[in-house]
């Protein structure tokens, strides 16, 4: 029998694949003990509750997007590029064939209502999402005000792409951003100058 961790690791890896697939409400715990090989019994040894599932499953998947989010933006050198990288990395996402959108946008739409714990999850990926973009943003000498607008282009795009399932709506998010980088740029330079 696998160890602890081991077995969590394995369930959790079942579990992400169908909720995210297929939605969570429409996923039973049996199908989650076939797709991991655990028993019944043992998974609910691991996991109280299938609600203790998704709350693993959501933080797991809240640390390894964010991860490779950074690792992408720290490939680029300047503020300015690192914050475009950011929407050339949500392309490459919405490119991936099995991409169904934002997993915690859909948890939040299947269980926002039953489930307090996965809103608190939902909130806490989307908060520390918005403070990463706007840190980037700064970065650049530009205001937090751009970087809560850069926020809402991309969640815009990520939901627009899952019901599309399209990757275009990150090139025109991406595009949408160069053009705010830019306005900003000039406003900053017109007031630095004196002039309005």
């Amino acid at each position: 029998m696998p160890d602890r961790e081991a077995a969590q690791d394995q369930a959790i890896s079942a579990a992400e694949d169908l909720f995210y697939s297929r939605g969570i409400q429409a996923v039973g715990m049996d199908a989650v003990r076939d797709a991991s090989g655990l028993s019944l019994k043992r998974l609910y040894q691991l996991f109280p509750s299938k609600e203790a599932l998704v709350l693993q499953f959501l933080n797991r998947r809240d640390r390894q997007w964010r991860q490779a989010l950074a690792h992408h933006v720290d490939t680029h050198t300047t503020p300015e590029e690192q914050v475009i990288a950011v929407f050339e990395w949500l392309h490459t996402w919405f490119s991936k064939p099995d991409y169904r959108g934002c997993a915690f946008i859909n948890s939040f739409g299947e269980l926002g209502g039953i489930s307090p714990e996965v809103v608190a999850q939902a909130r806490r990926h989307k908060q520390a999402f918005r403070d990463y973009l706007v840190a980037l943003v700064t970065a650049t000498g530009r205001p937090a005000t751009l970087g809560d607008q850069l926020v809402l282009l991309a969640e815009g795009a990520i939901t627009t792409a899952a019901i599309t399932g399209t990757s275009q709506p990150a090139t025109q998010a991406r595009d949408a951003a160069r053009l705010l980088m830019l306005a900003y740029s000039r406003h900053d330079r017109a007031h630095s100058d004196g002039s309005q």
